[in-house]
């Protein structure tokens, strides 16, 4: 059974799952808006002190492959696969975060949630909708974060720029070249630690 988290709580991750490969989706859309959903590893001064932890359609994985974009599945609008005893001590939080490309604002959006998988069973959840926002553009969703062990928060925090202010705001360096188009990451069945596809897997 899932626990419900609303916006501000927190538990250690050992008290959700004994797991340390999780699975973490997000659901969020609203009418003719288009999300960037990211992930920022951040250091202790919760700045994004490597450009390589930062997480997205650009770059889909970090160097250990600790963090990872997994793409749309099992009706989330993107995933991550996170392997928490691989991530690397300088990286003490991870904030997953999603920002409006193009026009709109987060009061446009349709009831969201981020959720953690473990073992194809989810055991966390995080339920939002546009009511909690107004004209912000960009919203922090949740983050696992190192306090003794790893926890996680329901953030639910909006932001008012969009994904340059969110960099800005971290610590990182926004790069002016043309994003390249995304690919996605991988093919083929999804890993074991999933949940069930809603589809059928494309053939391999």
């Amino acid at each position: 059974m899932a626990r419900e988290f609303q916006r501000g709580h927190k538990a250690r991750i050992s008290d959700l799952t004994a797991g340390t490969d999780l699975y973490v989706g997000v659901q969020i859309s609203g009418p003719g808006v288009t999300f960037d959903i990211s992930c920022f590893g951040l250091d202790a001064d919760e700045r994004l002190s490597d450009d390589r932890y930062f997480v997205f359609f650009n770059q889909p994985k970090s160097p250990e492959e600790a963090i990872q974009l997994l793409g749309s599945q099992a009706g989330d609008t993107e995933s991550f696969r996170v392997t928490l005893d691989r991530v690397p001590q300088q990286i003490q939080k991870l904030s997953f975060t999603a920002t409006i490309d193009g026009t709109g604002q987060m009061s446009q959006i349709a009831p969201g949630y981020i959720r953690i998988v473990a073992g194809g069973e989810e055991v966390a959840r995080y339920s939002f909708n546009g009511a909690e926002f107004s004209t912000e553009r960009a919203v922090m969703l949740g983050d696992f974060y190192l306090k003794d062990v790893w926890r996680f928060a329901a953030v639910g925090q909006g932001f008012d720029g969009g994904l340059d202010a969110l960099l800005k705001n971290f610590g990182g360096e926004v790069a002016e070249e043309e994003p390249a188009a995304p690919e996605p990451p991988q093919s083929g069945a999804a890993p074991g630690f999933a949940p069930p596809a809603q589809t059928a897997a494309p053939p391999t």
